[in-house]
């Protein structure tokens, strides 16, 4: 018998072989087979798949099978790339933008994050200073590989964006985790981070606006942390900005001062790398592209990293970024728009349905309630014991997917997205409303 795979481990079995003679009789021969079995590396056992793409994966399983599922799981804007940057690509392919491109991106996008950290951001950089990748996850764990090495602890405040403990965890990092409550808008304070911080600190991971609780920090809240940084001068500061323009508080997307950035305190700015991208503002989650902006050592470091993996982004996508960095801005304004109104119907929603408890985001676009108050209880076939069972039981039951919220740190709560259209968002809402009203 030819091997299955390759040979790492060999095991004799008995299984059954049919000799048509015998067969004729009722009777079957057993004969010793060897199999082969491969042993995977321990490198998987570092950390898990993201829960974000179980659950999606979960949906899909369930429509094939006929079924109407409404996904509020999504991390993605439901609408379509805006025409002018569509057209940057098609001309792109017609120019015959088609050969390796440089690993850390294009000049001229470069150029173009440059001029959009100034524009929104009053921040400036060079372009030897950015290294664009195929999508932020890749700018971040560029980052965390370049500099975090096997014992270094990794501050993460909870809720976090469920790839940041599993990227520390494949560079052998430690995760230290700062809880954080509704109460305080799910955000740390100066003190919280002041007390989280050892002689083993390396770095500082966060995002504002917060996937997946919306909180965004104010300036006057960094600054905040900025003074305690400024004390702690070995700590290194990795800032995901990626839902920048999809903010509910300050002045309008694209004008200086509504969003704020850790990179904002000159004291401190060679330890910040801000990792930001296209796919939330833009609406190119399937483009793949981010881009990381940090002092020249670090920004080399990444491209090192990333000159072995996927060497440099998409040559397509990188053309049409520069006009989605350098253009009209009104398309991510529109979007921005109806977020807003999507989010004021679903604070509504949530405020019908007994027991969950809830801020409304002033940022991204999902909620993240406090559904605890529902644990121990059950529909008489079903018991909901946490919120890995209460995500499960509103997909097969009220057919609505969502995300635990273990995946983000917080065990009590669950992410609901707000990423579909009002019909979908509404109906969606009626039948968690009505699965919950039956656990007694």
């Amino acid at each position: 018998m030819p091997p299955c795979g390759l040979i790492f481990k060999n095991l004799t079995i008995a299984i059954p072989t049919f000799d048509p003679a015998l067969w004729l009789y009722g009777n079957s021969v057993f004969q010793p087979i060897k199999l082969f079995f491969m042993q995977l590396s321990s490198f998987l056992q570092r950390f898990n798949e993201p829960e974000t793409l179980k659950m999606a994966k979960l949906g899909r399983e369930l429509r094939a099978k006929g079924i109407d599922v409404i996904d509020l799981s999504l991390g993605e804007p439901d609408f379509d790339t805006p025409a002018h940057i569509k057209e940057a690509a098609i001309k792109a392919i017609q120019d015959n933008w088609s050969h390796y491109t440089p690993v850390p991106g294009f000049l001229d996008l470069r150029e173009a994050v440059c001029s959009k950290f100034k524009r929104d951001n009053n921040l400036d950089y060079k372009p030897e200073n950015i290294v664009v990748s195929t999508g932020a996850k890749q700018s971040l764990a560029n980052a965390i590989l370049a500099l975090v090495d096997e014992g270094d602890e990794v501050i993460i405040p909870t809720p976090f964006w469920v790839t940041y403990s599993e990227l520390v965890k494949i560079a052998r990092g430690k995760v230290v985790e700062i809880k954080t409550t509704t109460e305080q808008g799910f955000k740390i304070t100066a003190a919280q981070l002041e007390a989280a911080i050892t002689e083993k600190t390396k770095m500082f991971l966060f995002s504002s606006p917060c996937n997946p609780s919306g909180a965004v920090y104010s300036r006057d809240e960094l600054q905040s942390l900025a003074e305690v940084f400024r004390k702690h001068p070995n700590v290194f500061i990795l800032s995901d900005e990626i839902y920048e323009y999809i903010n509910y508080v300050g002045k309008p997307a694209g004008r200086t001062g509504r969003h704020h950035s850790l990179a904002e305190f000159e004291e401190i700015k060679d330890r910040v790398a801000v990792v930001n991208g296209l796919s939330k503002g833009f609406a190119m989650t399937g483009w793949r592209l981010g881009y990381l902006a940090a002092q020249t050592e670090i920004a080399r470091a990444c491209e090192k990293v990333q000159g072995q993996f996927t060497s440099g982004a998409n040559s397509i996508t990188q053309k049409a970024a520069v006009t989605a960095l350098t253009t009209d801005l009104r398309p991510t304004m529109e979007m921005v728009k109806e977020f807003t109104r999507r989010r004021a119907r679903v604070h509504e929603l949530l405020k019908e349905i007994p027991g969950l408890h809830c801020s409304e985001p002033d940022g991204a676009f999902y909620v993240f309630p406090d559904m605890s108050s529902y644990f121990g209880k059950t529909d008489g076939e079903s018991v909901i014991n946490n919120a890995g069972d209460m995500s499960m039981y509103l997909l097969h039951k009220a057919h609505v997917s969502s995300v635990m919220g273990d995946a983000f740190g917080e065990p009590d709560c669950v992410r609901f997205s707000f990423a579909n259209s009002m019909k979908n968002i509404e109906e969606g809402w009626r039948r968690i409303k009505e699965a919950l009203r039956k656990l007694k």
